[in-house]
């Protein structure tokens, strides 16, 4: 299965597409090396901030387990403009577990490595030009 990574670094976002099983089971909050995205990127360490499945349903960090959940919301994240005090909405959310249906997965440098992001993501583009 192809996941869509979002790696971001001080306001910068690098895309890329990774067919792996090592995101299966991670949560949403822990800490990876970079070593499992790409192996120029060992020195690095990842967080994993958030993650959409296939029909653009976010994860949410507080929900337990890989399934799809409907809760109640009254502010924060997920609600951001409220009509009037008091008013609440049922949304639906996927846990905080990777799954086979998630597509998306957001993360953020923790530490840096000795390469900057931007040398080791254009090799790789390059590498696509020339096929």
């Amino acid at each position: 299965m192809v996941f869509k990574l979002n790696v971001s670094d001080m306001g910068k976002t690098f895309k890329l597409e990774l067919e792996s099983e090592f995101f299966i089971g991670k949560k949403i909050g822990d800490k990876i090396s970079g070593r499992e995205v790409l192996p120029d990127m060992g020195d690095y360490e990842l967080e994993i901030t958030g993650t959409s499945d296939k029909s653009g349903l976010p994860g949410k960090k507080e929900e337990e387990g890989p399934t799809l959940r409907r809760i109640m919301l009254t502010k924060g994240k997920f609600l951001r403009k409220t009509p009037h005090k008091g008013f609440r909405r049922r949304k639906t959310v996927r846990g905080n577990e990777i799954s086979p249906a998630v597509v998306q997965i957001n993360m953020n440098v923790v530490k840096k490595g000795a390469k900057p992001l931007e040398q080791i993501f254009s090799k790789g583009e390059k590498k696509e030009e020339d096929a």
